[in-house]
């Protein structure tokens, strides 16, 4: 949420509170004579603020090249898009701004929709609504055991069915690009490295205090005065 890049703008903390950051980048990158496409991400749960609907009027107002991107995996916090949106087609749901449904458990597919959007937005098209169908295996957050709504044959059943990994490895294999034997190897490293990773972070020692105030800016970015932090001899609280 706290990660910033030259081209990537974090989260929000404010639930759908990203939209109209990302319809605001947008309207900064026309405004500089930029072709690029912002890409604002937000979920099923989310898509009923407000605001939402309020960053969608002033995009297709001022013609933006902004992509809203609605990841619909069925569940908002503890409650199925059914019993939250009257309207479940997210992707309807610009008004006078077109959208397209994407299946986001097909990797091609989400790599092709992807191409296709910053192609609309950046050829002068305007704003474009993207959804995204997809599913969540686990809760929404710790505090979600993620099976209060839903039932556990549910999940293994999208998890046996429609998992965007499996799909992918059944077509490298259609394809020849590898052997079963293969991905199986490279899956038993990729296990064996978060495995050793995991092993390394438990064994590193606690954080400094300072490290608090350490890489939360953009090199180059550092404002001579962090709040909370200790500087010059000077305490501030």
């Amino acid at each position: 949420m706290h990660i910033f890049t030259p081209s990537f703008f974090g989260g929000n903390g404010i639930v759908g509170a990203q939209v109209p950051v990302g319809a605001g980048i947008a309207f900064a990158q026309k405004y500089l004579g930029n072709n690029t496409a912002t890409f604002a991400l937000y979920g099923d749960g989310a898509s009923n603020q407000g605001q939402v609907f309020e960053a969608f009027n002033m995009a297709k107002l001022w013609n933006l090249p902004a992509v809203f991107v609605c990841e619909n995996n069925k569940y908002g916090m503890g409650t199925s898009a059914e019993r939250s949106s009257s309207n479940t087609e997210y992707f309807t749901r610009g008004d006078k701004i077109p959208g397209i449904q994407v299946n986001g458990m097909d990797i091609i597919a989400s790599r092709n929709a992807v191409q296709y959007a910053r192609k609309w937005v950046t050829d002068g098209n305007g704003p474009l609504l993207m959804e995204f169908v997809t599913y969540r295996y686990g809760g929404h957050s710790m505090s979600d055991p993620g099976t209060t709504y839903r039932t556990r044959e549910e999940v293994q059943r999208m998890r046996s069915t429609q998992d965007p990994i499996r799909g992918l490895q059944r077509n490298i294999e259609e394809w020849g690009l590898a052997s079963e034997q293969e991905l199986k190897q490279l899956d038993k490293e990729a296990k064996a490295e978060v495995d050793e990773a995991v092993e390394e972070a438990k064994a590193s020692p606690e954080p400094l205090l300072k490290d608090l105030w350490t890489d939360i800016y953009y090199k180059g970015t550092e404002p001579p005065f962090m709040r909370g932090r200790e500087r010059e001899e000077v305490h501030h609280y």
